[in-house]
């Protein structure tokens, strides 16, 4: 598994993601056991939020990670109504005890709220003093709004990017990667379905002997400098994300996907979902 320096620490390029986990009990066993799963296959870093599903799926994280935090990179978010000075203590705190730990790796704001944010990053920095989260960073962050952010301190901003959505490439990434904040890309394989049946992805898939999939997620790992965060449930898709961490596309490959896919020419709104 190719690695990312994140906060000084090295995590595997390719993690995993928690979006409408918790959100249905029939599904726990199977969420639960996927991520356990993962970790086992090197996907050992692991986002939730307490958006989602209202705390269902820190929940699901909790469970899944039982005797095994110590393998685990621990990344949650905070909602933007939450992340006052204080409000983003007390969210924390409960998001502590949904995971059933005692501190987070990696601690974001969700995105950008009414607070200032200078008193969202005085609760972070609080936090940080405590022990109770390792860095924080951000999400859904565009560069004037990283630009607001102390100059030390962030350690990622989480963003939407897959092939099919590159905006991003224009001027955020270039501005993170020349300070060396890590970015994360949440829906690297877009939202499956017609995406995944493009003809180029499995052209490259069949080339190469892998699925359409990992196309996408060695595509959006591609910089050296983007973690990659698909969920997944299914076993073989946990299995086949995992591999996707030691593909390499070659130029023919990317130049491919830059004809079918074009990159930005200008800068484009934020987009998110």
């Amino acid at each position: 598994m190719n690695t990312v320096t994140l906060a000084g620490k090295a995590v595997p390029a390719i993690g995993q993601g928690t979006w409408r986990m918790g959100e249905a009990p029939s599904q726990r066993g199977a969420e639960i056991a996927a991520l356990r799963l993962g970790i086992e296959a090197g996907l050992s870093l692991i986002d939730t939020a307490e958006m989602y599903g209202e705390g269902g799926a820190e929940q699901v994280v909790g469970e899944a990670i039982a005797g095994l935090r110590d393998q685990v990179y621990l990344v949650s978010k905070v909602y933007p109504h939450h992340a006052s000075r204080q409000g983003v203590v007390e969210a924390c705190e409960r998001s502590l005890q949904r995971l059933h730990t005692d501190h987070l790796d990696l601690y974001l704001l969700h995105w950008p709220g009414s607070h200032p944010l200078e008193d969202t990053i005085e609760g972070f920095e609080r936090l940080r003093e405590q022990g109770k989260i390792g860095q924080w960073g951000v999400s859904n962050f565009d560069v004037a709004e990283m630009a607001e952010l102390p100059a030390q301190g962030c350690a990622t901003n989480q963003v939407l990017y897959n092939p099919e959505t590159r905006g991003v490439e224009f001027d955020l990434l270039p501005w993170c990667r020349q300070r060396a904040i890590a970015v994360m890309a949440y829906c690297p394989i877009g939202q499956g379905g017609r995406f995944l049946e493009h003809p180029l992805l499995n052209s490259l898939a069949a080339k190469h002997h892998v699925s359409p999939a990992e196309v996408s997620l060695a595509w959006v790992i591609r910089d050296g400098n983007t973690v990659a965060i698909p969920k997944a449930v299914d076993p073989v898709h946990v299995r086949l994300n995992a591999r996707a961490g030691q593909l390499a596309l070659d130029a023919d490959d990317l130049a491919a996907l830059d004809a079918s896919f074009a990159p930005p020419s200008r800068k484009q709104r934020l987009r998110m979902v």
